[in-house]
């Protein structure tokens, strides 16, 4: 039985054709994500903001404008509302309180004397300063240990260039990403570190795929110019990236589409993460390889 294959023969397109125009295009985003996040910053969910979140269950469809202006008249400052998985569902977030802990505890049983004995309740947090910001430098701790990891495992298996410019890559990925949430004001919290670190693998997956079959075809091909070289590798690997990211790209569209309120968030970022991943892979990363090579344009491809 023949395998079933996307191209049946491997297609020839130049993709340094448009490098520049790309990079443009990338530094264009980056920097926008950048002041972006310089000046508006991010709308921190509960998670690193600090607040109480509760979720609440009642037997029959909750009424939100009730219940937004019933505890609109407790002064707890902001209080966000929402449906929760279906109309008898609802997530409460409220600011965080002045006065610590003890003030945190009194809004809450505010809210439960407001709301009444027709709620059930099924999760109440209360998150403070303190642990917020434990929360934000360890999101910030465990994205950057993770490039770090990355980095140490492109350079050791394909050598620096291709460590660099593949952290490079992936540095591009979860600064739009981050931007993207600064930029629309969409909540950012603990799903979304989740997400970033998830398009970081996402990514330096596609990239190990391609730097594999560069070296391999370095040894096939031993006198083949580097641009050349990189081209043919990127063109031999492409029914394998359109089909595995495309299906990728059809789940992270479901998660937008189904997944509801709590994932909304990371699957946003997935799938922008899907889409900026494949392309920085093929167009900042791979010429990036080449232009951190020594070996120029014009230069060969020593034997290995």
């Amino acid at each position: 039985m023949r395998p079933i294959r996307l191209l049946k023969k491997v297609p020839k397109l130049d993709y340094f054709r448009f490098h520049k125009l790309c990079f443009a295009l990338s530094i264009v985003l980056c920097l926008v994500s950048v002041v972006s996040i310089g000046v508006r910053g991010f709308n921190f969910g509960v998670d690193f903001a600090g607040g109480i979140l509760i979720e609440a269950r009642k037997s029959t469809p909750v009424d939100l404008a009730d219940v937004r202006a019933k505890l609109g008249a407790l002064d707890l400052g902001d209080v966000a509302l929402q449906e929760f998985g279906g109309p008898t569902n609802i997530l409460i977030r409220v600011e965080r309180q002045t006065g610590g802990e003890a003030a945190e505890m009194a809004a809450v049983a505010r809210i439960r004397e407001t709301l009444g004995i027709d709620y059930r309740y099924e999760r109440v947090e209360v998150v403070g300063p303190r642990v917020s910001g434990e929360l934000i430098q360890d999101g910030i701790l465990a994205v950057v240990l993770s490039l770090v990891g990355i980095m140490g495992y492109m350079a050791f298996r394909f050598g620096w260039r291709a460590g660099l410019s593949g952290v490079i890559a992936i540095l591009h990925d979860c600064l739009t990403t981050v931007g993207l949430f600064s930029i629309t004001g969409m909540q950012f919290d603990l799903n979304i570190i989740a997400a970033v670190v998830t398009i970081a693998g996402f990514s330096i997956n596609d990239t190990v795929v391609i730097d594999d079959r560069i070296r391999e075809n370095s040894r096939k091909f031993k006198t083949m110019d580097f641009r050349t070289l990189i081209n043919l590798s990127v063109n031999q690997t492409m029914a394998r990236t359109v089909v595995t990211n495309g299906l990728v790209l059809l789940a992270a569209i479901a998660l937008v589409l189904f997944g509801g309120p709590v994932l909304n968030g990371f699957s946003i970022a997935l799938l922008w993460g899907v889409i900026v991943g494949t392309y920085s892979t093929i167009y900042v990363a791979a010429p990036l390889e080449w232009y951190l090579s020594k070996r120029g344009r014009a230069q060969q491809v020593p034997a290995t």
